[in-house]
């Protein structure tokens, strides 16, 4: 983490910190403005913007990293599988049928603002930016039965080609985890019924058996509130903030705060970075998702083209 590399400003925090007040030494941004940093003599913090109006702060601490790891934690999308256009092209049809123009079509810019974050927060900057008129519930209805219909005519093997393709050497870099007795997370902030589709896929490509098996613990953003069922929460309390790599570490894997140092994360996103980073662990950026396009390279701890190149980091070799 460098935050020097962010873009100084001088108010931040939707107005709440102003440089120079307070004892805030500095304020800087990330790229894509999704989150803030108040620089003082003896700490920092970090304020997460929320389109949908619950913003939070966070204490930030330079993490440390010391191999070999006890425990890797791994986005899903766009890290373990590539599935990134998919679901922008999810949010694009979402849309397209709540404006009603079959033609919608997403711009090059809207790229780092739908991935990574939650549906909610996508749907969200969509509206506010194509169509203000409507709301975010009607958007998320109309997601949720698109997700719904694409998802079972992939199991059913009628879906989109190439919805989700395993990352190159995924399973050789995970057999190589468990060769090395080192615990294995995968952190979503996908919701269970798009994640695990996308998971079971790539491991059937892969004739690695179940995932649920194969994996020490796997977080998603859980399930979507809906007439008539029962949700947890997932759309306010995603990555960026740092309660689905918390709870994969410390509930799912067992890992105490005293080994936080033992841990490393694996994500392609800016909002997976600074979950990773919020949740006291050293990150990896692997490349091809957003995390240049959003300026948070400065965020990350290491850098990686592909999953066998953070092997020599994890295992120190």
């Amino acid at each position: 983490m460098n935050l020097t590399k962010l873009k100084e400003i001088q108010s931040g925090a939707d107005g709440l910190w102003k440089a120079g007040a307070d004892g805030i030494r500095s304020i800087v941004t990330t790229g894509d403005t999704k989150a803030d940093f108040a620089v003082y003599d003896d700490k920092c913090l970090c304020y997460i913007k929320s389109g949908m109006g619950y913003p939070a702060i966070y204490p930030v601490s330079q993490p440390e990293f010391e191999p070999r790891a006890e425990a890797v934690l791994m986005d899903l999308d766009g890290t373990s599988v590539h599935s990134e256009e998919f679901w922008i092209w999810i949010i694009q049809t979402a849309i397209s049928k709540l404006i009603k123009n079959p033609r919608f079509e997403l711009e090059e810019a809207d790229l780092p603002y739908v991935s990574g974050h939650s549906v909610s927060e996508h749907l969200q900057y969509c509206i506010k930016k194509y169509c203000p008129g409507e709301n975010v519930e009607d958007a998320r209805r109309i997601y949720h039965a698109v997700t719904e219909y694409e998802m079972n005519e992939i199991l059913e093997g009628r879906g989109r080609e190439g919805a989700f393709t395993p990352a190159p050497d995924l399973d050789e870099f995970l057999y190589k985890l468990k060769e090395n007795n080192i615990k294995i997370g995968l952190v979503t902030s996908g919701l269970y019924k798009k994640a695990m589709p996308e998971i079971i896929s790539a491991f059937r490509t892969l004739k690695m058996g179940d995932p649920v098996d194969f994996y020490d613990c796997i977080i998603t953003a859980g399930y979507p509130l809906g007439k008539g069922g029962v949700g947890t929460l997932g759309e306010l309390a995603p990555k960026p903030h740092p309660w689905l790599y918390a709870e994969t570490a410390r509930v799912g894997l067992g890992i105490p705060p005293g080994r936080k140092h033992k841990v490393i994360g694996i994500e392609d996103s800016s909002a997976g970075i600074l979950s990773i980073l919020l949740a006291g662990f050293v990150s990896i950026g692997i490349s091809g998702g957003n995390i240049d396009a959003s300026g948070a390279d400065a965020l990350t701890d290491c850098r990686a083209d592909k999953l066998m190149d953070c092997l020599p980091i994890i295992l120190g070799d």
